[in-house]
């Protein structure tokens, strides 16, 4: 593996200033200029507490092409980790535990598309993933895609190839209805448009 082209964001410049000098003086990845975003490989958000503001720059970075995601926190709670996990964050460290043999260990596992995440949390995890499933999100047909039932059956006729009139038939729902939900699936998961929204849905496996 070659040298892996990390972009960094942070809360602040400091910070940032701050991890591009622990990751310059390494051989395994090489820090990005801000105009360089577009040859990112793994990008890397560092910040003081995971928040909308963090999970907004996940959903933008992924957006905007860069497959892997590293979060550096100094605070993470249950609320955190369910929330980065569905943002499709690989590594997650705590800004105390980020020394550089550290930090280029969890890019280099993210580039190579495994995840890392602090064993102690890992258990915290997966008890508040089915938690949150069970009380919050199954009664309201939603599941961690994002995505509820309705929003899936429209995506799948449109996969189908049907047109929104079919598809309005099909679901006994109006034509606007359907036109709602795909603009509703379309910005809050930030896709361009129907096909970018079943390639999302096929990645998840959810048609």
């Amino acid at each position: 593996m070659g040298r892996i082209p990390v972009y960094l964001h942070a809360d602040d410049p400091i910070s940032r200033a701050g991890v591009a000098g622990q990751l310059r003086p390494r051989p395994e990845v090489e820090v990005l200029r801000d105009d360089e975003i577009d040859r990112a490989s793994v990008a890397v958000v560092v910040t003081d507490a995971v928040g909308e503001d963090t999970i907004r720059v996940l959903k933008e970075l992924h957006f905007a092409g860069i497959a892997h995601l590293v979060v550096v926190s100094g605070r993470i709670d249950d609320v955190d980790l369910v929330a980065v996990v569905e943002a499709g964050v690989a590594g997650l460290l705590r800004r105390s535990d980020a020394t550089a043999d550290r930090l280029v260990s969890v890019i280099r596992a993210a580039a190579a598309g495994e995840g890392a995440v602090p064993p102690d949390l890992l258990g915290r995890l997966l008890t508040q993933v089915g938690r949150v499933q069970r009380q919050m999100l199954s009664p309201r047909g939603l599941t961690f895609t994002g995505l509820a039932d309705r929003e899936v059956e429209v995506l799948r006729l449109v996969a189908d190839g049907f047109d929104t009139a079919e598809i309005a038939e099909k679901l006994s729902y109006s034509q606007r209805t359907v036109k709602n939900v795909l603009h509703d699936i379309t910005s809050r998961l930030y896709l361009r448009n129907r096909s970018h929204a079943v390639a999302y849905a096929l990645r998840h496996g959810l048609i």
